[in-house]
């Protein structure tokens, strides 16, 4: 089989598993000790039991919370195909109890193939739910309430949310509600005859260390040698994706990726990335396609713009930038030229600009927002007088001077705090 076509094939494979949650999250599933193995134990029991339950998923946004849940329900409705109904409501959209009674007798109606109404009243609409929850328990069937958002649900009178807990007292219903939130202390929230009919039952979510994204990305890339791929070519396929996840090179990507923002999605928007830049004339990832896809991902648009900048004024981003480490609060145009000069003073640099020609190339960096006025006030002062502050990082104007090919030597050493401060 030729390079080409095998190279093709593997990373369609690898693009498929990058596309489907459920092998993403796989690796969830052989543990008993995962969140995933808890909750699924904690569900699939009250419908085989037929009681009542409450639990929340807490934990930082990205660590997994939906995606477990949606893996549990998938597989509980692949075994009790008949008994389970799931409701869903988002804080976000449902934190009136007035919206959320009614689009639970909405999606109840849709589950049950039922004529719903949309001139119920709310006590209508809390009235049917309340029925509904005794004949599905009677039916022997579970409805699980899916809260996200949890803690914007938490907030006012909490009427929804004891009506549904005041519900599930009864010996005929049979439900199950899990609220997911961001914040931990979500169940603090609830008012005392709410958290009495609470569980109390909390799942404790946390973001993937370093070693656990590692595994995942192994997860992920590493191909099956059972696959129809050929032998040969998984197994040094293999080997150099092994040698690559041992290099130091590659410890620093992970390090950079995971800084900025650590989350599952981030992490597979990366590998898509690395996978297509995979060498469709080897067949084979290549430390390049891990440092490539970083590049490409933190890749800003400020950035670009300050590629296309003149000497001039790079000079005065420069002038800025150091009138700001000298932790001066408020400063002007005519401020940035005293420094600009002081600095040709200094060095004696042959980038010596009139007045008029620096005012330009001031108004250019206003134009690209680059920079902006410090306030609002001054709307019929003069720009020259004008306060402005600067809208990049001194990282990112010294990233952009060592990309810069025409950009002078001094530049750079201005920018060197420890020697020019």
């Amino acid at each position: 089989m030729a390079a080409a076509p095998v190279a093709s094939q593997a990373q369609a494979v690898l693009r498929g598993r990058l596309c489907d949650p459920a092998f993403v999250h796989s690796r969830l599933r052989s543990s008993p000790d995962t969140n995933y193995s808890k909750l699924k134990y904690l569900v699939s029991s009250s419908v085989s039991e037929a009681c009542n339950n409450s639990v929340l998923l807490l934990g930082p946004r990205g660590c997994g919370k939906g995606a477990v849940l949606d893996m549990v329900l998938e597989d509980l409705k692949e075994e009790h195909p008949d008994a389970i109904s799931v409701i869903r409501l988002n804080g976000m959209l449902h934190s009136d109890d007035n919206c959320a009674t009614k689009e639970i007798a909405r999606q109840l109606c849709l589950e049950h193939q039922l004529s719903f109404s949309k001139m119920a009243s709310s006590d209508d609409n809390t009235e049917f739910m309340i029925d509904m929850l005794r004949e599905c328990g009677l039916a022997h069937k579970t409805v699980i309430f899916v809260l996200e958002e949890f803690d914007l649900f938490a907030q006012g009178k909490q009427r929804l949310l004891y009506s549904l807990l005041d519900a599930m007292q009864s010996l005929t219903s049979q439900a199950v509600v899990i609220g997911l939130s961001c914040r931990l202390d979500a169940d603090q929230l609830l008012e005392k005859r709410v958290r009495s009919r609470f569980s109390h039952r909390k799942l404790l979510f946390v973001p993937s260390s370093l070693d656990d994204i590692q595994r995942l990305m192994e997860h992920l890339l590493m191909l099956d040698k059972d696959s129809s791929l050929p032998t040969n070519y998984v197994t040094e396929y293999n080997s150099r994706l092994t040698s690559i996840f041992s290099n130091k090179k590659f410890k620093g990507v992970l390090d950079s990726l995971t800084d900025t923002d650590a989350t599952t999605s981030n992490i597979l928007r990366f590998l898509f990335r690395v996978v297509s830049y995979m060498d469709m004339e080897s067949g084979f990832l290549s430390m390049e396609c891990f440092t490539d896809a970083l590049s490409s991902m933190q890749r800003q648009p400020k950035m670009d713009s300050l590629q296309d900048l003149s000497i001039l004024e790079l000079y005065i981003l420069v002038c800025m930038n150091r009138l700001e480490d000298k932790e001066q609060k408020s400063y002007n145009f005519n401020t940035i030229m005293k420094e600009y000069k002081s600095i040709q003073d200094a060095y004696k640099t042959s980038d010596k600009y009139a007045t008029t020609v620096c005012f330009r190339a001031f108004e250019h960096l206003l134009d690209r927002e680059l920079i902006t006025f410090a306030d609002t006030k001054g709307r019929n002062v003069a720009l020259e007088y004008r306060p402005v502050k600067l809208l990049i990082s001194s990282r990112e104007l010294a990233q952009s001077l060592k990309l810069n090919t025409t950009c002078p030597a001094v530049l750079q050493k201005l920018l060197d705090r420890e020697r020019y401060m």
